[in-house]
């Protein structure tokens, strides 16, 4: 099975995408992972991507779209894969698309783990960490025993300057901007499945499987 996974900051995507990979026992590919890997093996698309990361500017799609097609050429990617973090952008859709006709290897599903943004905002903003042994909870999720303070060693609890609101709402509108296009082009295609990624963490997967069942 081919797939790519989608969903907004806070949609718990990192969490199926595991769930996913121990079940079906498929790779999961991540850019940064192909992006490390590359550099770490001297490859030339490697070297190249390295030189545009080191001076802080983002990598061609022709880098990127040529070290996401020497990863997908490997061996374990024979029975299927898991694509996260990868297309970004339509022009790097369709380029996937056609890449993958190359490998005889088409997209089965997008998999988009769909969360309302205000649900978004309270899961992402309530995160609090101790100052001291830097354990982690959350307002709504996992709370302290007594506010503001660590339950494991009585530590000080604070925000990451990264979780306030303000912050937080800037993050899902950028991320928003730029995955409604890819999920259109996707719905086009007729491989856009959407998982209401609202319910429990079990019970979301769940609806993966039955998904996934049918192939």
């Amino acid at each position: 099975m081919n797939l790519v996974l989608m969903g907004l900051p806070g949609a718990g995507k990192g969490t199926q995408a595991e769930k996913i990979v121990e079940k079906y026992n498929i790779p999961h590919i991540s850019t940064g992972d192909m992006f490390r890997a590359a550099i770490k093996e001297g490859t030339e698309l490697g070297l190249q991507a390295k030189s545009f990361m080191d001076k802080g500017a983002l990598v061609p799609d022709e880098v990127t779209i040529g070290i996401v097609k020497d990863r997908l050429s490997k061996d374990d990617c024979e029975k299927g894969f898991l694509l996260d973090g990868f297309p970004r952008t339509v022009a790097q859709a369709a380029a996937l698309d056609e890449m993958l006709s190359e490998l005889s290897r088409p997209i089965d599903y997008v998999i988009n783990v769909d969360v309302d943004q205000d649900i978004l905002m309270e899961r992402l903003t309530g995160r609090r960490i101790c100052k001291e042994c830097g354990a982690t909870y959350h307002l709504v999720f996992n709370p302290p025993a007594q506010e503001g303070v660590c339950t494991r060693c009585g530590g000080e609890l604070y925000q990451r300057a990264d979780d306030n609101a303000e912050t937080v709402q800037n993050r899902l509108e950028v991320n928003l901007a730029q995955t409604k296009p890819l999920l259109s082009f996707y719905e086009d295609k007729g491989t856009l499945r959407n998982i209401n990624g609202q319910q429990d963490i079990n019970v979301v997967f769940e609806d993966i499987e039955k998904l996934l069942g049918g192939l």
